[in-house]
């Protein structure tokens, strides 16, 4: 077997802030002509986003085809592009590529076909009509989940979300932020998984994001993006209303968790480097951008202990030759001393198989939850103090699990960018 590698659509119903009371539907009283136009207009904007998000390739902005250059090519993380863009992202010489959604490299023997978005050309024609009704509503895993955890909701889907990178929940609402690839980078979904609001345009004015890489919440209610475009990290209310945009001179700001006090654990993966951010989001007023560890190895997700202060850290390690990339789990204290690490020579000892982690959370007793892309998979490694053991949660119907997030009801957000789409489990 393989070294252990690791270290040392939409089921939503739409909704909208200030609609009628209850929200409900059944003997609801029709809406005005005006309004109801409205809310057809708005319903026809989101069909034209969902088929512009799904029929044209990220990079270039060009409608895909079945010709040679504008034909869908999957990558292995699950981003899609053109073979056109592969092909000039990999030189003349086709060497490795970086995803330019995920930074993941790989080779060009690696990429397929996106059969769906392909079958769905076909379906459209050349004129390119309507997107099927049926696209984006949500879907249930593939196969059976372990015993005592169940995939209670699926949100999301191709064209309502688009090559989603990260997710967190509010603790104190139950609502969920997803960072995603649309033309509003920031999608809020309610406890019951309806959509309550869309925003952070792509552009190029200070408060629009460019790229966005990881989302937190805050305890006092905002919303923190770090935006790879501009290497910044940005923050807003649940609004949408931007109120800090912080450039402290990062080289990439990558992966960041609210601590309970609204602080920032930030990670940047150009420096190798853990910053603490302390800020009035109210007053949009940064009062502390604090380096706290460095001489890490491009780290990107990191989570904090919400009881202890622990903070871990996903480490992505370089390494010559195709499919030999690793990556390294490190805990450290409160007061940021290393409790533990684990690398691929440790994980050897105990797993039999290759494990690559791209996202980190802490549960509720305080143990910590990572998602495993090669074996699609979630895995509990133990509390701090017991790391590293070896228990699968989730090891069905996920296809390239990228983020987590426990709720306040103490379910878990699993982000499958594989698929587009977050899957919520519950204990049962």
């Amino acid at each position: 077997p393989a070294a252990a590698i690791f270290g040392s659509g939409d089921s939503y119903r739409e909704g909208r802030p200030g609609g009628g009371a209850g929200g409900g539907r059944g003997l609801a009283a029709a809406p005005p002509p005006l309004m109801a136009a409205g809310m057809a207009a708005a319903k026809e904007g989101e069909e034209d986003e969902a088929e512009l998000s799904l029929l044209e390739c990220r990079v270039c902005f060009e409608r895909y085809g079945p010709g040679e250059q504008r034909r869908p090519r999957n990558l292995p993380c699950g981003h899609v592009l053109c073979r056109g863009c592969q092909g000039a992202l990999g030189g003349p010489e086709g060497r490795r590529l970086e995803c330019p959604f995920c930074r993941r490299a790989c080779g060009p023997a690696e990429t397929s076909d996106c059969l769906p978005l392909l079958q769905l050309l076909e379906v459209l024609g050349p004129a390119g009509g309507r997107l099927p009704s049926a696209l984006g509503r949500g879907r249930g895993a593939a196969g059976p989940v372990p015993a005592g955890l169940g995939l209670r909701l699926s949100l999301g889907g191709w064209g309502s979300l688009v090559n989603p990178t990260g997710v967190a929940a509010c603790r104190r609402s139950g609502r969920l932020a997803v960072a995603h690839d649309g033309k509003k980078r920031i999608h809020v979904f309610g406890p019951s998984g309806s959509c309550l609001q869309r925003f952070g345009e792509r552009g190029d004015a200070g408060n629009d994001i460019k790229y966005p890489l990881d989302v937190t919440v805050t305890s006092d209610g905002h919303v923190v993006v770090t935006d790879g475009g501009d290497r910044s990290v940005k923050a807003f209310d649940f609004e949408g209303r931007g109120v800090l945009a912080i450039q402290e001179g990062f080289c990439l700001p990558w992966g960041l968790d609210a601590t309970p006090e609204s602080e920032v654990i930030l990670t940047d993966s150009e420096a190798g480097a853990l910053y603490r951010l302390a800020a009035d989001f109210q007053k949009g007023k940064l009062k502390k951008c604090q380096m706290i560890r460095s001489q890490l190895v491009s780290p990107r997700g990191v989570a904090v202990s919400q009881t202890s202060g622990v903070i871990v850290v996903i480490e992505h390690l370089k390494a010559q030759g195709p499919n030999n990339g690793s990556t390294r789990v490190k805990i450290f204290s409160a007061e940021m001393d290393l409790v533990g690490q684990m690398d691929s020579f440790g994980l050897n000892l105990i797993f039999p198989s290759k494990i690559y982690t791209t996202a980190v959370a802490f549960d509720k007793e305080g143990r910590v939850i990572v998602t495993d892309v090669c074996s699609q998979a979630v895995i509990c490694l133990g509390k701090p103090e017991e790391f590293p053991i070896f228990n699968p949660l989730i090891s069905h119907g996920l296809s390239y699990p990228v983020g987590l997030a426990y709720m306040a009801n103490n379910s878990l957000a699993v982000l499958d960018s594989g698929d587009h789409s977050i899957k919520i489990y519950s204990s049962t």
